[in-house]
C-alpha cells in the first residue's frame, strides 16, 4: 500500500511539473493562432475564439526571409557542428585514456567555459575575425558557434569513452591494429551514440544563437533565422501573433532532431553516466 502511495504522490509530482515546463510552449501555440485584438483582451481566452493561420502563412510569404534564414542557420549550425566535433573526438579521447600533469586543470577549464556567457568573448572575438577579414562571411558565426559546442562535446564524449573498456584497446592491438587504427575501426563504432549526442547539441547551440549571428553578419541576407524575430517588433507595436508563430517555425528543426534522434540521445546520455 505504502508503495503505491508512493507511486501516485510521484506521478503527481511529474504531472505537475510536465504541465509547468510545458504551459509556455501551448501558450506560444495559442497566441500564434489568436488574431492581434484577441491577444490583448482581459481576460485572454485560453484557447482562440476565432482561429486563424494567417500568422503561420506569413512564415512561407514573407518575401523568402523565413527560408533564407532557414538556409543560413543551417549552413552555420551544419558548420559549426561538424567543426566542433571532429576537434572534441580526440580531444576527448585524449583525456579519457591518456594521464598527464594538466588533464585535470584542463577539465576543469572546459567545464568553467560552459558558465561563463557569450558575450564575454564576443568583444575579443570580433576584434580577432576582423583583423583576419572574415567579418560578413559564413566562417565567423560558425567558429564562434564552435566554441560553444566544442567544451560541452569533450566532456560528454570524455564520459563515454572512460565506459569503454580499456581492454577493447589491448585486444585490437593484439589483432595488429594500431594504435589509430583500433581508435577508427574500434573506438569510434562504440562511442557513436555518445558521438551523436555531441553532435546534435552542438547542433542545437548554434541553430539557437543569435548573438554572434547579429554581431559577425551585418548583411541581412546572411544573418540566421533568428535575427529575423526583430521583423515583427513595430514602432508603436509587437506583432505577438506572427513572433509566436515564427518561433515555432523557427524550432521545427530541433525539435524533429529530437523526436527521430531520441533513441541515440538516451543512449549516449545514460551510457556514459558513469564516474569521470
Amino acid at each position: 500500500m505504502k508503495s503505491k502511495k508512493n507511486s501516485k504522490a510521484l506521478f503527481f509530482v511529474g504531472l505537475v511539473i510536465f504541465v509547468i515546463f510545458m504551459f509556455p510552449l501551448y501558450w506560444m501555440i495559442v497566441t500564434a493562432l489568436k488574431t492581434q485584438v484577441e491577444i490583448f483582451e482581459i481576460p485572454t481566452p485560453l484557447w482562440p475564439r476565432d482561429l486563424t493561420l494567417e500568422p503561420f502563412a506569413e512564415q512561407l510569404s514573407a518575401s523568402g526571409d523565413t527560408l533564407r534564414g532557414f538556409k543560413n542557420s543551417m549552413i552555420i549550425a551544419i558548420g559549426a557542428t561538424v567543426i566542433s566535433t571532429i576537434l572534441s573526438i580526440p580531444a576527448s579521447y585524449g583525456l579519457a585514456r591518456f594521464r598527464f600533469r594538466a588533464k585535470k586543470p584542463l577539465i576543469l577549464f572546459f567545464l568553467i567555459t560552459q558558465m561563463l556567457p557569450s558575450t564575454l568573448v564576443l568583444t575579443s572575438l570580433y576584434i580577432m575575425f576582423s583583423r583576419l577579414h572574415l567579418l560578413n562571411t559564413y566562417l565567423a558565426p560558425i567558429l564562434a558557434d564552435a566554441t560553444l559546442g566544442i567544451p560541452f562535446s569533450i566532456i560528454i564524449l570524455r564520459t563515454y569513452f572512460i565506459s569503454i573498456p580499456k581492454e577493447l584497446d589491448e585486444a585490437a592491438k593484439i589483432d595488429g591494429c594500431s594504435s589509430l587504427q583500433s581508435f577508427v575501426k574500434v573506438m569510434l563504432p562504440i562511442a557513436s551514440p555518445g558521438i551523436i549526442v555531441a553532435a546534435v547539441f552542438s547542433f542545437v547551440y548554434a541553430w539557437g544563437d543569435l548573438i554572434y549571428g547579429i554581431t559577425f553578419i551585418t548583411d541581412p541576407t546572411m544573418r540566421p533565422i533568428t535575427s529575423s524575430i526583430y521583423n515583427y517588433v513595430q514602432q508603436y507595436q509587437t506583432l505577438w501573433n506572427s513572433t509566436m508563430a515564427f518561433g515555432i517555425v523557427a524550432i521545427m528543426p530541433v525539435v524533429l532532431i529530437f523526436i527521430f534522434m531520441q533513441r541515440y540521445i538516451v543512449s549516449g546520455l545514460t551510457n556514459g553516466a558513469v564516474k569521470a
